[in-house]
């Protein structure tokens, strides 16, 4: 029974087994060169200024009305962020009591991959469970976000509670991963969406996805990187 169930499921599978590969790759590629040099990849590059940003900002000639306009544009997208997600969780939802319809319009085009209502489901799942890890990381952007605003605009006098460049500049690194993370999980959601048509398109997908995010969003262009 158990044989018969991997021979169903086995296209699927090892669909699943290459995405993971795929992404998994490609995101230790980014690590080494991230450590190679720091200005290489974007997210690293962004990591440094904003940190000489929070330095400029609470030196004795920063604008901390101009700063607090900054973080707010920041909470703006990542609630507008985590909102889509809200909506594209209801949106999952809705596809869940309409599975017996759907699977076969959409399995159409399945060519390799299995066409049991359960796998069906188990999509729909997995698609719902990164929709809510957006979510997460937007609301924790903006938490994180909102409390770097009164930091940074606190007067820096005598008798005042004292925040260092390096804490605040920290913290707005930290709410800047969760909205990260929350994006990235946006980009990944691509190769869930095309599991539903079948495995094979979300492996190609997959492939797209990575070659599209290296030289265009995760890379910084050539011109701009200085050795360390």
């Amino acid at each position: 029974m158990n044989a018969t169930h991997f021979t169903e499921y086995a296209n699927d599978l090892i669909a699943v087994l290459l995405v993971i590969a795929m992404i998994t790759g490609y995101q230790m590629y980014l690590r080494r060169l991230a450590r190679r040099n720091s200005a290489a990849v974007f997210s690293t590059a962004a990591t440094l200024a904003r940190t000489a940003w929070v330095e400029t900002v609470m030196g004795d000639h920063g604008d901390a009305l101009l700063a607090v306009q900054t973080l707010r544009n920041t909470s703006m997208a990542s609630s507008f962020l985590a909102s889509t997600a809200i909506l594209l969780m209801v949106g999952v939802l809705t596809l869940t009591g309409q599975a017996k319809s759907l699977q076969e319009a959409w399995h159409f085009l399945n060519v390799f991959g299995t066409l049991g209502p359960a796998l069906w489901l188990t999509k729909l799942l997995c698609i719902l469970l990164l929709l809510f890890y957006a979510f997460f990381n937007f609301i924790n952007s903006i938490r994180v976000t909102n409390h770097v605003g009164y930091m940074i605009s606190i007067e820096q006098a005598p008798g005042r509670t004292h925040f260092s460049h390096q804490m605040v500049a920290s913290q707005l690194n930290r709410g800047s991963r969760y909205f990260s993370l929350g994006v990235r999980a946006y980009y990944y959601l691509v190769p869930l969406i095309f599991w539903l048509f079948g495995p094979l398109y979300m492996v190609v997908a997959t492939a797209i996805l990575v070659f599209v995010l290296l030289p265009k969003i995760d890379k910084t262009p050539s011109q701009f990187v200085k050795g360390d």
